[in-house]
């Protein structure tokens, strides 16, 4: 979120900005075509935010910015003219200056007039008229009726006004040249949305100057460095224009071979780092250095999924099992809460810059309903996040070896490596509990389809740097995999996975046998030999209060059926104990140290359908009900087929469990003699060895 926004007013139309981020370095982030606004520069602000103050705004016609009707408000003056403006409300008296693609013409003409104002300009995917372009080829008329609405014949204003949003659709998909571009098209679409084609048809008009000689002579006026950044498969302004306005503007050219329109958005780890060393921000390299023989401890760099804390409780066992085998071994975390409070807890070594990563949990909590997670949509909307999250890694092991990586579901991490595999500087170790994302049945061919997307995409990476994880562990047997194909045309999810993984059985971080003897831990954690206990927990997320809430509701009625039922709700890290409503004889307690072994001595426990919980009591063979989130398809598939391969638990609906199914299934259930399929014991040992062959 930005530390500071405001508008400025000129001739009647106001402008928004924002400001992120603090330093004595100013980096100027320009409009572009008002057919979006500033949240296209969403890849940038995070990590330059970090390094130096950041400044944005909205162009006129779009975003938080007035729309005013009329040609006159959109030439390109205006839009110089609200730049110098909004530096001067921000209290900026010089920039780095960076413009995407028509931000181009605003920030040459910004450069050449106000030459005290700018310290350099980074030109991404310029559409300038230096060089001839496809548009040059053409023959549609922009401004009258057309007999046909093919290609682009649909940059016309008379098909806006009909079509708009199949005009939007059709123009970023050509921005967006490479494949898997699905959720870039699908952003610029919606931000195209918050104009409207009478203001992009007077957007259109004012752009003129690009098309003519004077824009040659700002150039020639231009006295600060330029950098241009320009894909050469750019289908909206080719790579000469990129390398003419460098020759113009005496700056340096750097071509991404197989990039679009768009590399700020496709390829933002590069581009990112270009910005970066352009603008100064780079930071100066470390004055001490050990050689490579010189460096006497191994170090491990753990990467652990803060989406709840079941990855928290895995991670440590399997580091503990790792120093085992490798007692010189120092590991140290790079986490966000809730993980940090287990690793606090365990006097684990948490990296400084973990206080820098934006938080996942916040975002999944944010996109969650009554017990409802649309996880898939969660985990795309999430893409700046993850992007942020791998710079934060990235600026961490820039300067300081590591013998070894482990990311336990850091998606930024894997999928950011593999787009840029230069950067991998170390050993590499993928750990899941997954393979695969899947529609959900009322997602329709639409999602179907992006989840196949999202599928092929992580195939082909896979394929093309198969040594990039130099090993891959799925948390679990080959037997937990979904017996599903990843989509249309695409593999067998288990075949695929049997050839990519290496399997270490589950991790539970604990010895089912050491709580073996129940009598003796039931009266260890003061529960009484013959009281019926109920143990109600959802995880270290705050995803799950709605369940909690029900649960409690169906209490009375429980308690009815069950006589002295004891019932203890853990709210964990995220929710608050005393939000949540009071019944005579029920315990809201908040995090509970140690709950497996709780859950060990329960008889019988109600949890949500996520799959560390769920497996712990499968190990300990305590009765459970579990409440799988709607539209989360890991826990409707992938852990339900996992559980159901135990023979472990009972899967209740949400939607049509009320208190009184709840209270009934209660009584049924608990303490309840089950006969789950036994679960090894020995899946953090197996996993430690499987990772210590690296080391």
């Amino acid at each position: 979120m930005p530390d500071e926004t405001g508008y400025v007013e000129r001739d009647g139309v106001r402008v928004y900005w924002e400001s992120y981020g603090q330093g004595d370095r100013t980096v100027l982030l320009m409009p572009t075509w008002s057919i979006v606004h500033s949240r296209h520069w969403k890849m940038q602000i995070p990590y330059l935010a970090r390094h130096a103050r950041v400044v944005t705004f909205d162009g006129r016609g779009n975003g938080r910015s007035d729309k005013p009707l009329g040609v006159k408000h959109y030439v390109e003056s205006e839009f110089v003219a609200d730049a110098v403006a909004i530096m001067d409300a921000a209290g900026v008296e010089r920039a780095t200056v960076a413009g995407v693609s028509c931000g181009a013409i605003w920030s040459t003409l910004l450069a050449a007039d106000h030459p005290d104002r700018v310290d350099g300009v980074v030109y991404i995917g310029p559409a300038v008229g230096l060089a001839p372009s496809h548009f040059d080829r053409v023959a549609y008329s922009f401004e009258d009726e057309l007999d046909t609405d093919a290609g682009w014949a649909k940059y016309n204003r008379h098909f806006w006004a009909r079509e708009y949003r199949e005009f939007l659709e059709f123009f970023f998909a050509q921005c967006f040249t490479e494949p898997h571009s699905t959720k870039p098209i699908e952003d610029a679409v919606s931000w195209g949305l918050e104009t409207t084609p009478e203001v992009l048809t007077d957007t259109a008009r004012g752009i003129g100057l690009c098309r003519t000689s004077v824009f040659r002579q700002k150039c020639e006026q231009v006295r600060c460095p330029t950098l241009v950044i320009h894909g050469d498969e750019d289908a909206i302004r080719p790579l000469a224009q990129g390398a003419a306005l460098a020759e113009a503007t005496g700056g340096e050219l750097v071509t991404i071979e197989g990039s679009g329109h768009l590399p700020s958005v496709r390829d933002p780890v590069r581009v990112n780092l270009l910005m970066r060393d352009f603008a100064g921000l780079a930071p100066r390299p470390p004055s001490r250095w050990v050689r490579g023989r010189g460096r006497k401890r191994r170090r491990a760099l753990y990467v652990s999924s803060p989406i709840g804390l079941g990855h928290a409780q895995r991670d440590v066992a399997i580091a503990d099992e790792l120093r085992k085998l490798h007692p010189d071994l120092q590991i140290e975390w790079l986490a966000q809460h809730p993980v940090t409070a287990v690793l606090e807890e365990r006097g684990e070594q948490i990296h400084p810059l973990s206080a820098e990563l934006a938080n996942e949990s916040s975002h999944i909590e944010c996109e969650s309903a009554e017990h409802d997670l649309h996880v898939f949509g969660a985990w795309r909307r999430m893409d700046e996040i993850l992007l942020s999250n791998f710079m934060v890694f990235h600026d961490l092991v820039r300067d300081d070896p590591y013998d070894l990586w482990i990311g336990d579901e850091a998606w930024e991490l894997d999928y950011y490596l593999h787009e840029n595999p230069e950067l991998k500087t170390s050993a590499y170790v993928w750990l899941t509990d997954f393979v695969g994302w899947l529609p959900m049945p009322d997602g329709g061919e639409h999602e179907a389809f992006l989840t196949a997307d999202y599928n092929a995409e992580m195939i082909e990476q896979i394929a093309r740097y198969p040594r990039l994880r130099d090993r891959a562990v799925f948390v679990g047997d080959a037997a937990d995999v979904i017996d599903e194909r990843f989509g249309p045309d695409l593999p067998e999810i288990r075949d695929w996975t049997e050839q990519h993984y290496d399997f270490a059985g589950y991790v539970t971080g604990f010895d089912p046998a050491e709580m073996a003897d129940r009598e003796r831990l039931r009266r260890e954690l003061g529960y009484g030999d013959r009281e019926p206990v109920c143990i109600v927990t959802v995880g270290g997320s705050g995803v799950g209060e709605h369940l909690l809430r029900r649960v409690i509701e169906a209490f009375p009625a429980a308690r009815a059926m069950v006589p002295d039922l004891r019932m203890i709700v853990v709210a964990g890290p995220r929710i608050d104990p005393a939000s949540l409503p009071a019944r005579d004889g029920l315990e809201v307690r908040a995090y509970v140290r140690d709950l497996y072994k709780h859950l060990a001595a329960c008889d019988l426990a109600v949890v949500q359908g996520g799959l560390t919980t769920a497996m712990e009591l499968t190990a300990n063979r305590r009765p459970f009900l579990y409440f799988p989130l709607r539209h989360h398809f890991e826990q409707n598939f992938h852990v339900r087929h996992r559980l159901e391969r135990y023979g472990a638990g009972r899967c209740m609906d949400f939607e049509t469990d009320g208190p009184a199914e709840i209270a009934c299934a209660i009584a049924e259930e608990i303490g309840r003699e089950v006969s789950y399929a036994p679960v090894d014991p020995r899946g953090a040992e197996r996993a430690a060895a499987l990772i210590a062959e690296l080391l």
